[in-house]
């Protein structure tokens, strides 16, 4: 019976990581979209927790973590998916395509998970996925040396936004892990306190362009930031963390790198060069070779 709750408790999970995939990649190309129209990271920063926030509040009673202790919700929502993680990727965007970032946003995030699992957790990983993230850093590795002289410091600025964005985040997806925190509590624990107090430091010190935004752009970026990587998308990576473990559900973000360039092809007219596919297959094949081992 045992075996069989844990065969089901990970076939959800694997879903759910896939799902997330799935959001995480129109995420990047919608925020690049945003980020090339002309709305700034702050703007869409503030959108997002605007949107989920709102969307969060009326739960706070009942979905509120009261096992952790202050410091411990202060600490997720600054090192989960919250106004850190989405600035340095929305600035990283601004001066990256797509491909990019799901390289050195997602590719990195089971590195630095690892990493931090080691140091907080003490959780070694077997010999086979070391040599899986191995393959995944030699992705990042040639898209980075190959590309820098072409692509310019402006390229090279957004990869260490999307470097910056995976190490904070990976921080988070232990954390969650360690504290078991439930994906409802996850909710409340990431959009609450970013809402609270971003969006004050949003509209009295940081720039902004929204008054240069149409309706229709307002609108599509507020509930696609808001309900999708702030909302569902946390409920099924929180879930996928609970399942799997911390880091399988984050290998799963290496698929978004494909993903992702795929779908900016059509959206952005984002074509890469041969340079750029050859680091998404091989970190997509790190990616493919975690979770088999797992």
């Amino acid at each position: 019976m045992t075996g069989t709750v844990d065969n089901g408790g990970k076939l959800v999970g694997y879903v759910c990581a896939s799902s997330f995939v799935c959001i995480w990649s129109g995420f990047i190309v919608a925020s690049r979209f945003g980020a090339v129209g002309g709305m700034t990271a702050p703007d869409l920063t503030g959108l997002r927790f605007l949107v989920a926030g709102l969307a969060t509040l009326p739960f706070i009673w009942v979905w509120w973590p009261r096992q952790l202790k202050l410091w411990q919700i202060l600490a997720l929502a600054f090192c989960g998916p919250g106004a850190v993680y989405s600035f340095a990727m929305y600035a990283g965007l601004s001066q990256a395509p797509a491909a990019y970032a799901g390289v050195f946003a997602n590719g990195t995030i089971p590195i630095f998970t690892a990493l931090t699992a080691f140091l907080i957790l003490r959780h070694r990983l077997r010999i086979s996925g070391y040599i899986s993230l191995a393959v995944i850093l030699t992705g990042c590795a040639v898209l980075a040396i190959t590309s820098a002289p072409v692509a310019g410091g402006n390229v090279m600025l957004g990869a260490a936004f999307f470097v910056l964005a995976s190490a904070v985040l990976s921080v988070y997806s232990v954390l969650s892990q360690k504290w078991q925190v439930a994906p409802k509590q996850a909710l409340v624990t990431i959009n609450l306190p970013n809402m609270f107090f971003f969006l004050p430091f949003w509209y009295f010190f940081l720039p902004s362009s929204l008054g240069d935004a149409t309706a229709g752009e307002l609108v599509f970026q507020g509930l696609f930031q808001g309900l999708g990587p702030g909302f569902i998308a946390i409920i099924l990576f929180t879930t996928a963390i609970l399942r799997l473990g911390s880091t399988v559900a984050s290998g799963f973000t290496a698929s978004v790198p494909a993903v992702a360039t795929l779908l900016a092809i059509p959206v952005l007219d984002e074509v890469p060069s041969l340079i750029e596919w050859a680091g998404v297959a091989i970190v997509t094949g790190g990616l493919a070779l975690l979770i088999w081992r797992s």
